[in-house]
């Protein structure tokens, strides 16, 4: 073992080494070496370039770096700390300032532009000529044919954004942390599934409050525990507490992003400014499917346009459906209200109570089902080995990083898969992390930990990977049962590693996920897809006491209210995209006023109808804010990527839902080609036509068949 323990060329990490302490010394010698092979292909005499010590060299430079600064990135998501938040923040300038810097390098770029001229770059054909294609526009995208004094701007631009936004993101988790409830009468908690009651009280014994003969009940701004209470508690003032406490994340000192969001706006503005486009939309959408922000502005008001009619039904129903209930007159309802009453209709409307799902979706058997359906569909197979979790900075046993010993983790509750095609060959690994901790921020995502490939001996080495969520957790020993909801999220993140872990690109950098951003969501939610199907759930979908699959009446039921208020959720996520577009197309029209207020206004067509206004999400909107770049301007990829889904998923729906020919066609022709070819042709190759939006509205409920 080195003493450099973030540096260590280790498949199988070994967490436990990777303390804050070392973050410094390790960044920075990663820092150094990989500066060392980037002024070497710089230094390189031009007439001995070749594509191996030029691009291959430039895509293997900061390889080292780039899975270093990955671990202290995830530790900083799943066991953030005083120490290493510190640690963190220290290293960060000097980190996104390296990486910006690269494309403003006038030598390497010199270097790149003078083996682009050669007669072995002019012979390159396939992924080693898309690779050439794709450095040179990332370098000219990047600033590279700028002035020196615009470059220099351009390095401080990346700096103070790569600092914004970490800020962001650490203001997000930590008033979402600050907040808490504690109720001790249990009648003010009438209406809550016994789950629900359950997580509660054994988070506030966790927590100090209350004991098991005197119990209290604690809720949180994290997803399991607010949803719920949001969903189902009768009590009309705590929901509103919780409404309110939820929405003032980001929002309120010592926390408030507010002058965050304008900094990291006017940056982004000025960059793209500095590279000579009109906004910061057009210099992110140029590289991506969409190509355009006008073409983005049309799909958005394409799809308010045809949903408009229903929402407003939709939204007119409920504030009657209330007011019927109440013996009232029909008003437009309170924000902390929508959850609640949307419930109720739905269950009058269909009898259908999601809750009574729960017990059907136990996680290790929804795990369970997810790999026989990879395995079924795409070939797979999917292997658990053994874990162990050592104390941070103790010395662990030597098998812990052996090939057929117990791997180590970070977290006693994360487990650890292989994964190996149906020549079983190992094809790579992967950490699962389901489950919300105070050190861990919220959501659910997958990274890659390391990108593999083939060496020069003609050995193909596995990829690394992991998935995490904030999923509804164990209770005093019980097994987790999941919400459809959180099905599907499993189903999506696995998605997402799968184009990892398949990506068969022999350049690292176009390798699995890193495709256009509105194509990258594609092959995670075409996953969701075997969640709603009767022939994949009964792969899972059992009792988590009988063994007994959903009945069929509960299971006609779920997908009856499937659509139950689909226009609400289409609207919900189109406003999403519409705001961050407006934001990064159209920035000048709100810089230096009231942003929240002209959100508002902007927004008023794609939200329902309060009492109390609705607040955006702009100041808690960590999709756009918590990276230099993320989704912003690109928020909409989700529902464009959703389209393609849904349409791709149609050649499963009439070939065979669990067909392991249209499953092996995926892989080949999306999931292991990553960024080798433009993402429409291999959408084409798959489907053998361009994607048509009308299976999403079908699906959607929003035309009939």
């Amino acid at each position: 073992m080195s003493d450099h323990p973030y540096l260590e060329d280790a498949f199988y990490v070994l967490w436990s080494r990777l303390t804050p302490d070392r973050v410094k010394p390790d960044i920075t010698k990663a820092l150094r070496e990989a500066g060392e092979r980037l002024d070497a292909i710089a230094a390189r005499p031009r007439a001995e370039l070749t594509f191996e010590n030029t691009l291959l060299a430039l895509d293997e430079a900061t390889e080292g770096l780039g899975e270093a600064w990955g671990r202290v990135s995830h530790l900083i998501s799943v066991c953030d700390s005083p120490p290493l938040r510190e640690a963190y923040t220290e290293m960060l300038p000097a980190v996104s300032e390296f990486f910006a810097r690269i494309p403003l390098n006038q030598d390497l770029w010199d270097a790149i532009k003078a083996y682009g001229e050669t007669a072995g770059a002019r012979e390159l054909t396939g992924v080693r000529r898309r690779f050439l294609e794709e450095t040179v526009t990332d370098f000219r995208q990047a600033g590279a044919d700028l002035p020196a004094e615009k470059k220099a701007r351009l390095e401080q631009i990346e700096s103070e954004l790569s600092s914004l936004t970490r800020k962001f993101s650490e203001n997000v988790l930590d008033a979402t942390n600050a907040w808490e409830l504690v109720i001790d009468d249990r009648e003010q908690l009438r209406g809550l599934p016994e789950t629900a009651l359950e997580a509660a009280r054994h988070n506030a014994l966790e927590k100090g409050h209350g004991s098991e003969s005197d119990p209290r009940w604690r809720f949180t701004l994290h997803m399991p525990s607010l949803e719920p209470f949001m969903t189902y508690l009768e009590d009309d003032d705590l929901r509103r507490r919780m409404w309110e406490a939820s929405t003032a994340v980001g929002a309120r000192e010592p926390h408030d992003n507010t002058g965050l969001v304008d900094q990291i706006l006017a940056l982004r503005e000025e960059k793209a400014k500095l590279l000579g486009r009109e906004s910061f939309a057009a210099l992110v959408l140029e590289r991506r499917m969409a190509k355009s922000d006008e073409r983005v502005f049309g799909f958005i008001d394409d799809l308010h346009r045809r949903s408009r009619e229903a929402f407003e039904k939709e939204n007119r129903e409920l504030e009657d459906f209330r007011g019927g209930a109440l013996g009232e007159a029909s008003v437009p309802l309170e924000p902390w209200e929508l959850l609640y009453w949307s419930e109720k209709q739905r269950r009058d409307r269909y009898a259908f109570d999601e809750e009574d799902l729960r017990p059907y979706f136990p996680i290790d058997r929804v795990i369970g089902g997810l790999f026989e359906i990879a395995e079924r569909v795409f070939e797979v197979r999917i292997e658990e080995r053994e874990t162990v979790c050592p104390e941070p900075g103790s010395s662990p046993g030597a098998s812990a990083a052996g090939e057929g010993g117990p791997v180590e983790v970070w977290h006693p509750e994360v487990r650890f898969y292989d994964l190996r095609d149906r020549d079983g060959r190992h094809r790579g690994s992967f950490y699962a992390d389901w489950h919300p901790r105070e050190s861990k921020r919220g959501g659910a995502w997958m990274n890659p930990l390391r990108t593999g490939g083939v060496t020069a001996a003609g050995e193909r080495r596995p990829h690394l990977g992991l998935i995490c969520g904030n999923l509804t957790p164990s209770v005093a020993g019980k097994t987790a049962l999941l919400t459809h909801r959180e099905v599907e999220t499993i189903f999506h993140e696995f998605g997402h590693l799968l184009h990892h872990l398949l990506g068969e690109v022999e350049i690292k950098s176009l390798n699995g996920t890193n495709v256009a951003w509105d194509f990258v969501e594609l092959p995670s939610q075409i996953m969701e897809n075997w969640c709603w199907d009767r022939e994949s759930l009964n792969c899972f979908a059992r009792h988590h006491e009988t063994g007994a699959p959903i009945p069929d009446e509960l299971f006609s039921k779920m997908v009856a209210a499937r659509n139950y208020r689909s226009a609400n959720a289409m609207m919900r996520q189109l406003s999403f995209g519409r705001l961050d577009l407006e934001l990064h197309a159209r920035y000048p029209r709100y810089a230096g006023g009231d942003l929240e207020e002209a959100l508002r206004r902007l927004l008023r067509d794609f939200v329902p109808p309060t009492r109390t206004p609705l607040p955006t999400i702009a100041r808690r909107f960590s999709h756009l804010f918590s990276s230099p770049t993320g989704y912003a301007a690109g928020y909409y990829s989700y529902k464009w990527a959703e389209g393609l889904d849904a349409d791709a998923f149609t050649r499963f729906q009439t070939e065979g839902i669990l067909n392991p020919k249209v499953g092996r066609e995926f892989v080949d022709r999306i999931l292991s080609r990553g960024n080798a070819e433009d993402p429409l042709k291999l959408y084409v190759d798959f489907m053998g036509r361009e994607p048509d939006l009308l299976a999403l509205l079908k699906r959607s409920g929003l035309v009939r068949e």
